[in-house]
């Protein structure tokens, strides 16, 4: 085969197949805490059925049980934790308090 072919092959790229992120036997529920914290970001976003690789009944039944676990405060609305970190040490490297009135 000459050189200059051999450049435009495409070579075939090997991908593993992932195991899907809920197994048969999981229970989509506002207790069930360790699955529900997989589809949640950083932020406390809800992530999207694209990212969580989940069907569309079993994004819908995340959904309602994010919403559920929030609502009976097992589970916070916003993460502003690292942001109120930030703006702490951002505070002290300034110099600035917060006035008190």
């Amino acid at each position: 085969m000459d050189k200059s072919k051999r450049l435009f092959l495409k070579f075939k790229r090997s991908f593993r197949r992932r195991l899907p992120p809920i197994q048969s036997g999981d229970q989509i529920g506002y207790r069930n805490m360790s699955l529900i914290c997989r589809f949640i970001s950083e932020q406390g976003k809800l992530l999207s059925k694209r990212v969580n690789r989940v069907t569309l009944k079993q994004q819908r039944l995340i959904t309602i049980a994010i919403k559920q676990a929030r609502i009976l405060s097992s589970l916070p609305f916003l993460n502003n934790e690292k942001q109120f970190e930030r703006s702490e040490s951002a505070a002290r490297a300034t110099g600035l308090r917060p006035q008190n009135k």
